[in-house]
């Protein structure tokens, strides 16, 4: 069976500590986010579900997506969910070349100032980023952070999107691993859509949690 590593090693965050691997707090927050959309097929039932528990959260999104579906992003913006930088192409950065990969991040905020994804008077704009796959080099790290981008990972990787974990291994990887401050992975994509369906509303229920969106 395949090791699956479900929260971070410590020693991989000493390693990288000006990445942001969870929040401290008092009041027994959760941060759940949502790569990759936003898509039809599923963003607009995340948004529902949320909604339903009143829940906030942090949408990281591709850029081209964003470019095919305004109106549902401009939806994530108008529920009051924060937005963070998913790259526009959904870029691995270990098979990127740093200015390109820094392009690409950029490519994201210009498509933020299109007419058609802006909502009334609400301005988009993020300073959080999150690499694709988790993977990006030392070097573009760094020249994201001196343009004052915020590295977002995670506490708790849900596998969602892995077809060979079932919807109750997925389950099992959140409720076990979460805690107050955890930051929480989950998939706004067609991958996803099976095991989030499932999971998602039962995380939802955990009543002793906020589910709050990181600013």
């Amino acid at each position: 069976m395949k090791l699956r590593l479900v929260t971070v090693p410590k020693f991989v965050q000493r390693i990288y500590p000006k990445r942001i691997w969870a929040l401290p707090n008092k009041e027994n927050n959760v941060y759940l986010t949502f790569d990759d959309g936003p898509i039809p097929e599923v963003t607009p039932w995340v948004l529902d579900t949320l909604k339903q528990y009143n829940a906030k959260a942090t949408f990281f999104c591709i850029g081209d997506n964003i470019r095919k579906h305004p109106e549902i992003f401009k939806r994530i913006l108008a529920e009051g969910h924060s937005l963070g930088n998913h790259t526009f192409n959904h870029l691995n950065g270990w098979k990127t070349g740093t200015q390109s990969y820094i392009d690409n991040v950029s490519l994201f905020e210009k498509e933020l100032q299109a007419k058609n994804v802006r909502h009334a008077s609400l301005t988009p704009r993020t300073s959080l980023f999150r690499p694709p796959y988790g993977k990006l080099t030392s070097k573009q790290a760094n020249l994201l952070q001196k343009k004052g981008y915020k590295i977002v990972m995670w506490s708790v990787l849900s596998y969602d999107y892995n077809i060979s974990v079932s919807k109750e291994e997925c389950l099992q990887n959140v409720v076990e691993h979460v805690q107050p401050g955890s930051i929480i992975v989950f998939h706004d994509s067609l991958k996803a859509q099976k095991n989030l369906q499932y999971v998602l509303p039962k995380v939802l229920k955990i009543s002793k949690f906020n589910f709050e969106s990181i600013f």
